[in-house]
């Protein structure tokens, strides 16, 4: 299944912690990720965590630093961030970086963490319906125009007057079938979950869903990218395999991943990619490595 337009670069990000006590490190990362060219930067959104920074002050302090990439939270926990609110904050994050913001959306998963910050609890359906509603919302209160009155399932607005700020787009974080529908009918993009790929079983049953939601919808499938959360080590020397007995990919040298990488864009019509690194190299080499090295390969190998 082919989800990337051909005359679109693909893109490439890195993730990065949001742990209060590496709070240094990760606007130093952002800063060297814009350096060296990368496309954006990511942060997880658990606010329930008194350990972790706020993802959206934390993506907004790194726009601030920054001048060419862009911000994403991957994803953000949507009932403990009300859509109408949730608009105010991404439309002006965009006014304020020159419209570099991405906005990664779920239904919230850890419910029993969820309802200690006072959010009502939503089953599986209602959560569901309650993220479709809020892209439709969020969307509505941007791009300026006349005062929007929305009376929804979850969220009603009376005559509130949109951001004249486009809208960003939007990716989703969607696991469930009903969840992956509405990426179809909504959505800009999806960041399948758990760190799936082109390769997974979950990735080849979820995404003919996304796209006949589309097509029902009267939108075209291949407007909706998928970018993958992909972690793994780039290692000096290859690997004998670059994925695990059960198909995950585990890393390997510049050329292993650089191979793989292009493969998946030419082949499978992957979007993007967003590195998170792992193993005991420091976290600043890897990002290097990533930027540096691995990302003008797998570009030269898509003659980009």
């Amino acid at each position: 299944m082919h989800d990337r337009s051909p005359e679109k670069k693909a893109l490439f990000g890195v993730g990065i912690g949001n742990a209060i006590g590496t709070t240094a490190e990760a606007v130093r990362l952002a800063v060297q990720a814009d350096r060296d060219g990368l496309d954006l930067f990511s942060l997880s959104d658990h606010p329930y965590y008194g350990g972790r920074l706020d993802a959206y002050a934390a993506v907004g302090f790194a726009l601030g630093a920054t001048t060419r990439i862009s911000g994403l939270v991957n994803v953000t926990n949507l009932p403990s961030r009300p859509a109408p609110m949730l608009a105010r904050t991404v439309t002006s994050l965009s006014a304020l970086s020159g419209g570099r913001i991405v906005l990664g959306m779920g239904a919230g998963g850890l419910w029993d963490d969820i309802v200690k910050l006072g959010a009502p609890r939503l089953g599986p359906g209602a959560a569901v319906r309650a993220f479709e509603e809020a892209i439709t919302l969020v969307r509505e209160l941007s791009d300026g125009g006349e005062p929007v009155t929305f009376e929804g399932e979850f969220y009603q607005v009376t005559d509130l007057e949109p951001a004249p700020v486009p809208a960003a787009s939007v990716w989703t974080g969607s696991n469930g079938p009903k969840s992956l529908a509405a990426t179809g009918r909504v959505a800009d993009g999806w960041i399948p979950g758990r760190a799936a790929d082109w390769l997974s079983p979950r990735y080849r049953s979820s995404r003919p869903l996304i796209d006949a939601a589309a097509a029902e919808a009267g939108r075209d499938p291949g407007d909706i990218v998928t970018v993958y959360n992909f972690p793994g080590a780039i290692t000096p020397a290859p690997l004998p395999a670059t994925r695990d007995r059960d198909g995950r990919w585990i890393g390997g040298s510049v050329d292993q991943w650089a191979d793989e990488l292009a493969l998946a864009v030419s082949e499978h019509g992957a979007a993007g990619f967003i590195h998170f690194p792992v193993g005991d190299t420091a976290v600043e080499t890897q990002l290097a490595r990533w930027a540096q090295e691995v990302v003008p390969a797998v570009r030269a190998r898509l003659n980009e």
